[in-house]
């Protein structure tokens, strides 16, 4: 989300960052938004000190015996406290508005950020690695080749039971995407300093708006629905009525029964929540609505977890194979930060997940990605892209990015200093640690043998139970 305020101060920049996005202007329109907000409020607040002022004048006309004044003044106020209503909604209106509207627009790059249109301006940073030496007569396969010949890998199954994207594993596949996880969280945890969180994976509305999967990408998600019981809404009935309904209640207009009734009304019946596309949404809203000791920052976090996407702009690509699922397992980083020390933390958490790849042997290069092929809240977002043989190129296995405080903004996420008057909003990072199912991929295709058996990398074999090959079953 971003601060209106800093908009005002600079219009020009602001202007200037979204055509670095290739967008157009807004800081015109957003600034007309906010005059609207500000009129409402100088207006309401005008209405309220003169309702005020009316009221102490009441009593001095009714100390001076002056009937008809006073009489006067009550009517004014009456029909202050009756326009005043009118006025907080137009208000709230106004603010709806400009909210919605910054809600919608994507975080402004980072100076360093490369200048770019898609994916074909990405830039690369480093290599590390080699790609695997394969013997000249053989062609290697794909992953889904492999797993499926090994009678491991089951996406008819899958298909059966869920629909296309899903897979089941079985065997020592399963155990080899169980070890990939442990391996991966043992590393973070232990040498790279993140604390290990087994966070929900169902979320409210306001956690996915924090992260900014809300409002812009909700057809990307998937929701779990249930019916609310009659107790339950009984429960928090009243939290659904308005302050007409108080107010007739009070002057005994409505009986009580009455005024449950017209709560209930509006009470929703069904509650529904979000499945985690990314283990970041929960993590990094572990801050949401706080205020971090700046002490205790940066705060690191990592979570093994399922995720759930929907891929509705995926339409008709990585059809095949394990690539791009509806379901799939992943580590993540999430990093909590005073605002400078996000810059260095990006660079260190990228480290970190470059270093599962080194530990496994695979092949890999890092790009930094280009304005134009940037996440909706990132300012600057290295992906690295790990080497699949079998596909003969690079494909995307991490993504990290610092998103400054676009997302802290969401959340009202702040830190204070002992010696501070004043509190600021804490800066975000978020970056795979990395894709366990992607990982699996490129296991199985840097690690195939032209007898269709696969290579356990050394760093997991602790964890297959000294298992150093995986063969088809006889």
């Amino acid at each position: 989300m971003h601060d209106i305020k800093t908009i005002r101060d600079d219009p020009q920049g602001f202007d200037a960052g979204l055509a670095r996005r290739g967008l157009e202007p807004r800081a015109a329109e957003l600034i007309g938004l906010d005059e609207k907000r500000r009129t409402a409020i100088a207006g309401l607040q005008k209405a309220q000190e003169r309702r005020n002022a009316a009221s102490k004048e009441i009593g001095q006309a009714m100390g001076r015996k002056d009937s008809a004044a006073a009489e006067a003044l009550k009517a004014e106020v009456a029909a202050l406290k009756t326009f005043m209503p009118e006025m907080e909604a137009q208000e709230k209106q106004a603010l709806a508005a400009l909210e919605a509207e910054l809600a919608a627009i994507p975080n402004l790059p980072a100076a360093d950020a490369p200048d770019g249109r898609d994916e074909n301006d990405n830039v690369e940073v480093r290599r590390s690695g080699a790609p695997p030496h394969f013997p000249n007569s053989y062609a290697p396969k794909e992953h889904f080749e492999i797993g499926e010949a090994l009678g491991l890998m089951d996406f008819e199954a899958a298909a059966k039971m869920s629909g296309a994207r899903f897979v089941v594993l079985k065997g020592a596949l399963a155990r080899l995407e169980r070890a990939l996880m442990q391996f991966m969280l043992d590393l973070h945890t232990g040498e790279h300093g993140y604390e290990e969180v087994a966070p929900p994976l169902l979320v409210q509305d306001a956690v996915m708006y924090g992260t900014a999967q809300l409002p812009k990408f909700a057809d990307d998600q998937f929701t779990a629905s249930r019916t609310r019981t009659r107790e339950e809404l009984l429960h928090d009935a009243l939290n659904h009525a308005t302050e007409a309904d108080f107010v007739e209640f009070r002057d005994r207009r409505i009986s009580m029964q009455q005024l449950v009734d017209r709560a209930l009304e509006r009470a929703p019946l069904r509650e529904d929540l979000w499945l985690v596309p990314t283990a970041e949404v929960p993590l990094t809203n572990l801050v949401r609505e706080s205020i971090v000791d700046e002490k205790r920052l940066p705060l690191r976090y990592t979570a093994g977890t399922p995720c759930f996407r929907a891929e509705a702009g995926a339409a008709g690509r990585d059809t095949r194979g394990m690539i791009r699922m509806h379901q799939f397992n992943k580590v993540e980083l999430v990093s909590i930060t005073a605002p400078e020390q996000s810059a260095a933390e990006h660079e260190r958490m990228t480290a970190c997940a470059e270093e599962v790849l080194k530990r496994l042997g695979l092949h890999f290069r890092t790009m930094v990605l280009s304005t134009g092929d940037m996440g909706f809240a990132s300012q600057k977002t290295y992906d690295i892209e790990v080497w699949l043989p079998g596909q003969g190129r690079f494909r995307e296995i991490s993504s990290c990015s610092v998103c400054g405080d676009f997302q802290a903004r969401r959340m009202n996420a702040r830190c204070k200093a002992a010696d501070a008057r004043h509190t600021r909003f804490v800066h975000t990072l978020n970056g795979s640690g990395v894709a366990t199912g992607r990982a699996l991929v490129a296991v199985l295709e840097n690690y195939q043998n032209p007898d269709g058996s696969v290579t356990i990398p050394s760093a997991l074999r602790p964890y297959m139970g000294g298992l150093t090959r995986i063969e088809a079953r006889t």
